[in-house]
């Protein structure tokens, strides 16, 4: 019996760590990669003591051949991938006057790029099975809300959303689904970051004027996206699902 395999970025820490976690509790073979090797071993080992499949491997999203390269290892070893989340990105804060080319194309070529060249590797072997399932991060910052001094990270988010529906009517005709997830504000060491973020006294203003009372948690993100890789989906395509409490139905 083929037990499905789901790849995701960024998997070491918060969304990505607890989808991975998720994933192997629902039967996958989770292929964990991320920049934080330590992190991402760590959650592999976890997984494994739990019952579950897992291997880590290092992947910087923003290098093309070592993305390419490490699809194929998948495919060659397990035969296929099922899912891929493309969770892996950055949120740093810089006011305009100081977002120089570099930091702008660095922030967009994680967090646009990296979404882009995990798809692109993942799609010849969807295609050719005629199944599949892409599920890729954006944020409430990219389909509804602005961002002071992270129109770097806006604009990359944003950007997933017109990813996410380009590549769902070009890949549908193959049988693959492509979906989004724009999550709030979720408790992540990204969200708990006053440098770059709300911090933790900021979350904790943020849950005030959440219709549901509270910020969320990594694992309310991770069981959405193992939602949209199942078969309970097999009819969502194109779509960028909001996991925010209510925040944005409730801000009026």
């Amino acid at each position: 019996m083929h037990i499905p395999v789901v790849l995701i970025t960024g998997a070491g820490i918060g969304i990505g760590r607890a989808s991975a976690v998720a994933f192997a509790r629902s039967g996958y073979r989770v292929i964990l990669t991320d920049v934080l090797e330590g992190e991402g071993q760590r959650t592999a080992e976890e997984i494994i003591q739990e019952g579950g499949h897992a291997e880590f491997h290092y992947l910087d999203v923003r290098d093309t051949e070592r993305t390419d390269s490490l699809v194929a290892l998948v495919e060659e070893r397990h035969g296929r991938i099922d899912a891929v989340l493309a969770n892996a990105g950055i949120a740093h804060k810089v006011p305009l006057p100081a977002l120089t080319d570099e930091k702008w194309n660095h922030t967009l070529d994680i967090d646009l790029g990296g979404v882009f060249r995990i798809a692109r590797a993942a799609a010849p072997g969807m295609r050719q099975r005629g199944s599949g399932s892409v599920i890729a991060l954006s944020s409430i910052m990219g389909v509804a809300y602005g961002w002071d001094e992270h129109v770097h990270y806006s604009a990359a988010k944003s950007g997933v959303v017109g990813l996410v529906r380009g590549l769902a009517v070009e890949l549908a005709k193959d049988g693959i689904r492509v979906n989004g997830i724009a999550p709030g504000y979720i408790c992540t060491a990204q969200a708990l970051s006053e440098e770059n973020s709300l911090g933790e006294a900021g979350l904790k203003d943020a849950a005030k004027f959440i219709p549901l009372g509270r910020t969320g948690e990594p694992e309310d993100v991770a069981d959405v996206a193992v939602f949209l890789a199942s078969d309970a989906a097999r009819y969502i395509t194109g779509q960028v699902i909001v996991v925010d409490g209510g925040l944005l139905v409730g801000r009026y």
